[in-house]
């Protein structure tokens, strides 16, 4: 059934994505059986109360993560159920969610997350952007598990500032002070030359002095997902980060993190994602779709697929809906629709960013009735050329093809598309605008390089149609 599904998706994507105009009716069609193939989570009725297994409440010296995980380990073992978080503020280190164990953090609830590092060491194998290797545990973790949730209208706290988490990042502007431990001081480019030199993932551990900060929520080669109506705030790095998963639910989640590397959503190399109602207040992208990075991300050869995005609001990041710049392994088929994006300092409202190390093919992207007050720069930015400083092999290639937008209105940005193919190659094309309205654009215009088949139907900028 399923190969039965994935064909005649990508059968009927090939008649819609050389149309002209798209269909972009029937292209949401196909958006609607994705959704409908995704599989929900669902628990037994029965309830594990961490407090009966000595969780306690405001004890920052005190976390209580054994407790948390006895719990989980007890409804797991069981069969499965709920593990609930009830009012209060409880201080925690690292949690590993389990099969058929729904974490709900009731109304009142707050997890609050140990900053003291040692807590997260040894860590796990896991991928830290976009490259293979044993880092900090995250924050919430799970490896290979099948239905799995985290809930409810309460809190979960990274307690990421300028005081822990964040300087390590090496800005000053983050915290960071001359001798301080930080990625900068050569752990990250040590991680990017294991990937790049091919070595053993089991031969990349990283250590705290390498300073790779840890996701809030990380999701191992897990299956039927379900995160919903939390908020989650300051995370030391990305904060939703499924990885390998197939079936995921990310719905009503509040997202505020101005962190550096704060994404707020990043699937890679995820299959059937479903993104509803959410808010996003970040310091960097909002939602980023990746597939690994140059050799990992060629050597699992997974690409992200089939990932909607529906009735979200965006505010501050450096893009709303992106996809890369870790995209080596590909990505195919996005829904972006009924969304609001407005902030001065969100930077473009979708992005594509990638370049000839991370090289891939990325196609079939369709984009309607989005509503933006402002953005900073562009409208939509697709960019061959991302990090051109970076160490590593420069043979492959990157294609993006296939992306159309109708019904996009934005009322102020610098630029309405701005394009960034290779000097001396097309690789874009097929990109197509259809009943968009830019107002206020700055500098008047589109900038475009790099690019052929980009067609333009009822596209008005400044109130001038663009031809």
């Amino acid at each position: 059934m399923k190969r039965l599904l994935t064909s005649t998706i990508l059968l009927l994507f090939a008649l819609l994505i050389w149309a002209d105009p798209i269909d972009m009716d029937k292209a949401f069609e196909e958006s609607a059986r994705i959704e409908a193939s995704i599989k929900r989570t669902h628990f037994p009725d029965r309830i594990f109360n961490i407090t009966d297994f000595g969780a306690v409440t405001d004890q920052p010296d005190e976390p209580c993560h054994e407790a948390i995980n006895l719990a989980i380990i007890a409804c797991n073992q069981t069969g499965g159920g709920t593990v609930l978080v009830p009012e209060g503020t409880f201080y925690t280190g690292p949690i590993t969610l389990k099969s058929n164990v729904n974490l709900h953090v009731s109304e009142g609830a707050t997890l609050k997350f140990s900053t003291d590092q040692s807590l997260y060491f040894p860590g796990v194998v896991t991928r830290w952007e976009g490259v293979d290797c044993y880092n900090a545990r995250p924050l919430i973790y799970a490896h290979g598990e099948t239905n799995i949730a985290l809930t409810g209208k309460g809190t979960i706290d990274g307690q990421g500032s300028k005081e822990a988490w964040w300087p390590m990042c090496g800005a000053p502007r983050y915290g960071w002070e001359e001798g301080m431990v930080a990625q900068r001081n050569g752990g990250r480019d040590k991680l990017l030359m294991y990937a790049e030199t091919h070595t053993p993932i089991y031969k990349r551990v990283m250590t705290p002095e390498d300073g790779l900060r840890p996701q809030l929520i990380n999701f191992y080669s897990c299956h039927t997902v379900l995160i919903e109506d939390l908020t989650l705030l300051n995370s030391p790095f990305w904060v939703i980060h499924p990885l390998f998963c197939e079936s995921m639910i990310v719905r009503g989640v509040t997202i505020f993190n101005r962190g550096p590397n704060g994404d707020g959503c990043d699937p890679e190399s995820c299959k059937n994602v479903w993104i509803e109602n959410c808010l996003f207040d970040t310091g960097d992208d909002c939602i980023a779709i990746k597939s690994g990075r140059n050799n990992d991300g060629r050597k699992w050869d997974i690409p992200s697929e089939n990932i909607i995005v529906r009735n979200c609001r965006m505010k501050n990041g450096h893009g709303g809906v992106v996809i890369g710049s870790e995209i080596s392994g590909g990505y195919r088929n996005l829904f972006v629709e009924n969304c609001e994006m407005d902030s001065p300092l969100l930077d473009r409202v979708i992005r594509i960013k990638t370049s000839t190390c991370r090289g891939g093919l990325i196609e079939n992207v369709f984009v309607r009735n989005i509503t933006v007050g402002e953005c900073k720069e562009a409208v939509l930015r697709i960019n061959l050329q991302y990090e051109n400083r970076e160490n590593c092999q420069r043979d492959f290639v990157p294609t993006v093809r296939n992306v159309h937008l109708k019904n996009v209105t934005s009322e102020k940005s610098k630029l309405g598309i701005l394009i960034i193919g290779l000097d001396e190659s097309d690789q874009v094309y097929n990109v197509s605008l259809e009943d968009c309205h830019f107002n206020n654009v700055k500098e008047g215009g589109n900038q475009i390089s790099g690019a052929r088949d980009i067609t333009f139907n009822n596209l008005y900028i400044n109130g001038k149609p663009v031809r």
